[in-house]
């Protein structure tokens, strides 16, 4: 499977949406260093915000609003918020 930025800006959308837990995204992460194809052109983007993805459930890393915000940058994205009532 092709991983693209898109893919793994998906990922961190997911879990930022409560759509997959911490585990589950850190083990798609693993997953996707182990058997995933890289977009070439932003391979070495891609693969450096997988990595961290990977040690996110490394409670020194954690993964925070921030470290998100972050790696989506990287990728080219840029998260914003928006409050709804409940």
């Amino acid at each position: 499977m092709m991983i693209t930025k898109q893919t793994v800006a998906d990922q961190i959308v997911a879990y930022l949406h409560h759509e997959v837990t911490l585990p589950q995204l850190v083990d798609w992460a693993e997953n996707a260093m182990m058997d995933g194809e890289f977009a070439e052109r932003d391979a070495t983007t891609i693969s450096s915000v997988i990595a961290r993805l990977g040690v996110a459930d490394v409670r020194t890393f954690g993964l925070a609003w921030e470290d998100c915000e972050e790696l989506l940058g990287k990728l080219g994205f840029a998260p914003r918020v928006e409050v709804v009532s409940a």
